[in-house]
């Protein structure tokens, strides 16, 4: 296994822990989102400044950089409000479908074309993910104003791993996360102000989810997602990130007393393999 492949494994456990942090519920899902992404700056802006890796790359790079934050951070408040309106498991499934978007966007559009494994891969992997929550859900499922959000969420998704794929081969990855990271803090800071939520008042064991949140779910994993993007396909790089959801039920199962069922061990042996598939192919790629 190459570097890149490492990078985006380790990537996916980092925030694999997020839906854990998030179901204790210690603050509301915009601040969360709103201080996920300030920690993380806090913590990366002195280190780039003090070694000089913040490179203030020329004017398309620049705005496309800044695009990108604000296409992470509305992903982000978006699938929350989804998950506020429904429920985690609707909104998580539909924002799953980032992979789909990703290879129909790079078909039409792009000239690096989807291969036919991933298309395979795709499918394959997707009914692993049906298997996994439970083929009952859908038909309860709600074509509502959450169904909407929730697939604005993986459209989002989608176009952040292209439009970042893009700009990764121009500007570096410290310089490209300080640049996205300050986008979209003050993008969400805006949006929990006019939602007037509360900046301030947390438990000391809320503070201490946020900085996890902040320190290993965004800046550790999306260090390492973008090193990943930056050297590997985008439709590769979406696709394994719906392995998220096998591993986040592994930890929940671990760490919160979340029962594992054979069907959603066999929907996570489906969905892996279907990721699998997409690497058999050209290996060195």
């Amino acid at each position: 296994m190459n570097k890149p492949r490492i990078a985006l494994l380790i990537g996916i456990i980092c925030i694999s822990i997020f839906p854990i942090l998030i179901k204790l519920q210690l603050t509301s899902g915009l601040i969360s989102a709103f201080y996920r992404m300030a920690i993380a700056l806090g913590l990366l802006l002195p280190y780039v400044l003090l070694t000089k890796k913040m490179i203030i790359p020329k004017s398309k790079p620049l705005f496309i950089s800044i695009f990108c934050g604000i296409l992470f951070a509305s992903d982000v408040a978006v699938w929350n409000v989804a998950i506020q309106k429904s429920s985690a498991t609707q909104a998580t499934l539909l924002t799953n479908l980032a992979p789909v978007w990703v290879g129909i966007i790079s078909f039409f559009f792009l000239k690096n074309k989807p291969t036919t494994n991933f298309w395979i891969g795709t499918v394959v992997a997707l009914f692993g993910m049906i298997t996994l929550v439970g083929f009952d859900f859908f038909i309860k499922m709600n074509f509502d104003l959450a169904f909407s959000l929730a697939i604005l969420s993986g459209v989002l998704y989608a176009i952040y791993i292209l439009v970042s794929k893009n700009v990764l081969s121009k500007v570096d990855i410290y310089s490209f996360m300080t640049i996205s990271l300050f986008a979209s803090t003050l993008f969400l800071g805006a949006i929990c102000l006019i939602a007037d939520e509360p900046f301030l008042g947390f438990s000391s064991n809320a503070w201490l989810v946020l900085f996890i949140q902040g320190a290993i779910c965004q800046l550790a994993a999306w260090l390492l997602i973008s090193y990943a993007t930056q050297n590997m396909r985008a439709t590769r790089v979406s696709l394994s990130l719906l392995s998220q959801g096998v591993i986040a039920t592994f930890l929940a199962w671990l760490f919160i007393d979340e029962k594992i069922t054979l069907q959603m061990i066999i929907g996570g042996v489906i969905l892996l393999s279907g990721i699998g598939i997409t690497f058999y192919e050209n290996k060195n790629s």
